[in-house]
């Protein structure tokens, strides 16, 4: 019998990579058209490839590699968050969504009046009529307006190292 002796046998060393993850932030006007939102996510996501670039770079330069091409990108989605009148309160954000491409389903932004529609064939009833008393108006304070709104965008990326 013959053999194949395993010297001769082809053999393949495994890739390695690095994988991160791309983040970036960038504002956005409160009431963001759909148009002006998609555009805004994707100058987002351009600005997190190049985050993603810069920590793998960072990384294989650490491991004592070089960094080689990309081997997969992948969205990973964002979300938008509106500054209040302080540093902690936040608003809701009052413009369209872009499409943030992930398989989350993000709340934010969602009109309360769409997530408590009826369902269809189901009458809705009437509210009743209530009489208001006139009310005398005492001078208060305004809330403030949003302050800034803010839109994150999240990308994947998996580069070879050497």
């Amino acid at each position: 019998m013959l053999g194949v002796a395993v010297a001769e046998a082809p053999t393949s060393t495994p890739l390695r990579t690095v994988s991160v993850e791309g983040i970036a932030n960038v504002p956005i006007a409160q009431t963001a058209s759909a148009a002006a939102a998609t555009a805004v996510y994707r100058e987002g996501m351009a600005s997190a490839v190049v985050d993603g670039q810069s920590k793998a770079a960072f990384l294989a330069e650490k491991t004592a590699s070089t960094l080689g091409p990309v081997q997969s990108v992948t969205e990973s989605g964002g979300y938008i968050w509106c500054r209040g009148g302080t540093e902690d309160e936040g608003v809701e954000y009052e413009g369209e969504q872009p499409d943030f491409g992930s398989g989350q389903e993000r709340s934010v932004g969602v009109a309360p009046e769409a997530a408590a529609s009826a369902p269809s064939g189901v009458p809705r009833q009437k509210a009743p009529v209530v009489k208001k008393r006139k009310t005398v108006k005492h001078p208060t304070a305004k809330k403030a307006a949003a302050g800034s709104c803010t839109l994150t965008a999240q990308v994947s990326l998996v580069y070879a190292i050497n």
